[in-house]
């Protein structure tokens, strides 16, 4: 199940940063980076060089939160080996509704609470900027909750520990490298968000029915046969480098 898993957290990550909820945000997030990167200093604003050492260990912090979630669903999952085909079932019934939640079909007050941690002052230098990461990833927020939720419950149903990391660090992945190249691309992000505006509605919904597509294949079981169908397309001389 693994390689499939993977593909598809790593996608979801994707699909959480251009969620209609946290695209909007990346300019906030970057100022509140950028005011980190010249705290101290006596520059008119943050330069490319000093915002992308504070934009990655912005990453680094969620990422830390993401992959401990996940070993520690894994973890769990372990513990309720002997119970494995219910935790599938119960698992892929999650991820369904999930997907329909994402997707606006199905509303769920209590979970689409928000969690987010609000900072008043900024903390100061590098550990700072990890620290804002790690309330960015401890937040429920509602735009992430669902699919992180998703990819969590798949992480329960791993086989090994490693598994979960695995999933998990592909997730933060997804959400951390378009973070990552916005700070890149600090000059060009605003011209990007102005014409992918138009496209945010449809992104719930593309979210939404590959929660629900993941949901019924683990469900069925049919996440194997997948898996197997990967593992025969990936050339040998790339198994040889894994």
């Amino acid at each position: 199940m693994t390689e499939v898993s993977i593909v598809v957290a790593a996608g979801a990550g994707v699909l959480s940063f251009l969620s209609p909820c946290v695209l909007p945000l990346v300019p906030s997030y970057l100022a509140f980076l950028g005011g980190l990167a010249i705290s101290g200093q006596q520059d008119k604003g943050p330069t490319r060089t000093s915002l992308l050492p504070h934009a990655a260990l912005f990453i680094l912090g969620f990422s830390l939160v993401f992959v401990a979630l996940g070993a520690s669903l894994s973890l769990l999952g372990r513990l309720l080996f002997g119970y494995q085909e219910g935790v599938r079932r119960v698992g892929g019934v999650l991820i369904v509704l999930f997907g329909l939640m994402v997707a606006g079909v199905l509303k769920l007050p209590w979970l689409l609470r928000d969690w987010r941690v609000h900072l008043r002052e900024r903390p100061a230098g590098y550990l700072g900027s990890v620290f804002v990461g790690i309330t960015f990833g401890a937040g429920w927020t509602p735009c992430i909750g669902p699919v992180l939720g998703s990819i969590l419950t798949l992480a329960g149903t791993g086989q090994t520990a490693g598994t979960g990391v695995q999933m998990l660090a592909a997730y933060a992945a997804g959400l951390g490298v378009p973070f990552f190249l916005s700070a890149l691309l600090l000059d060009r992000f605003a011209g990007f968000f102005d014409r992918f505006r138009r496209f945010l509605p449809f992104v719930d919904l593309v979210a939404g029915a590959m929660l629900v597509l993941m949901g019924i294949l683990l469900f069925t079981n049919y996440i194997t046969v997948l898996n197997g169908y990967f593992i025969r397309l990936t050339p040998e001389w790339l198994w040889n480098r894994l």
